[in-house]
C-alpha cells in the first residue's frame, strides 16, 4: 500500500493520511459478490473513470466525462453491455446516471467486474455521494459531497481502492 491508495478501514476510507467517513453496501463486505446482493466486494480495485453532472457542478478534473440525459449503466447480466456505460434507449435493466437526486452528480467508477464482465458477479461499484452520513449503499462506497469532490480533483485513473476483509 502507498499513501495515494484509498483504503477501506472500520473508521472510513484512509487516503493520504486522512480518514474520510464513508458507507458501504447494505450487504456488508463480500468475497463472493453477486448482482443484487448489496455487498461491497473485497479486493484491490482500480479507479477507471470520473463522471460529473455539468448542470450541477464544474468539471473536477481534465479527465472527467460529463453525464448527459442518455447516460446509463447496464446491470442486466444477460446483456452484452453488462457492467458498462450505455446510452438510452436500452432495452435491458440499467441505472440512469443522470438522477433527480444528487447521489450520482459525481461518480468515480472502478474496475470491479470490468471490462470483461462475468454475468452475475455484480456491476457498478462506484464511489459516489451518500444519501446521509453512513447510510448504506447497494454495494458502492459513498461519502459526503465535499470529500468526493476533493477525491475527484486529486485521484487519477489507476488509483487503487483497497477493500480488505474487516473484523
Amino acid at each position: 500500500m502507498n499513501r495515494d491508495d484509498l483504503v477501506l478501514t472500520p473508521a472510513g476510507l484512509r487516503w493520504r493520511g486522512r480518514m474520510i467517513p464513508c458507507s458501504i453496501g447494505k450487504g456488508g463486505l463480500s468475497r463472493r459478490k453477486r448482482e443484487g446482493d448489496g455487498a461491497t466486494p473485497i479486493g484491490n480495485h482500480r479507479i477507471t473513470g470520473l463522471w460529473y453532472r455539468p448542470d450541477r457542478l464544474g468539471r473536477p478534473a481534465a479527465w472527467a466525462r460529463p453525464i448527459g440525459p442518455g447516460d446509463l449503466w447496464c446491470d442486466d447480466s444477460s446483456h452484452p453491455a453488462y457492467n458498462h456505460h450505455a446510452r438510452a434507449p436500452l432495452n435491458a435493466s440499467h441505472e440512469r446516471l443522470r438522477r433527480a437526486d444528487p447521489l450520482y452528480d459525481l461518480i468515480l467508477t472502478t474496475d470491479w467486474n470490468w471490462p470483461g464482465a462475468k454475468p452475475g458477479r455484480g456491476s457498478a461499484i462506484f464511489l459516489h455521494q451518500w444519501r446521509r452520513p453512513r447510510y448504506p449503499t447497494e454495494g458502492c462506497v459513498a461519502m459526503a459531497r465535499r470529500e468526493l469532490i476533493r477525491l475527484a480533483r486529486e485521484v487519477r485513473p489507476g488509483t487503487r481502492l483497497i477493500v480488505p476483509p474487516l473484523s
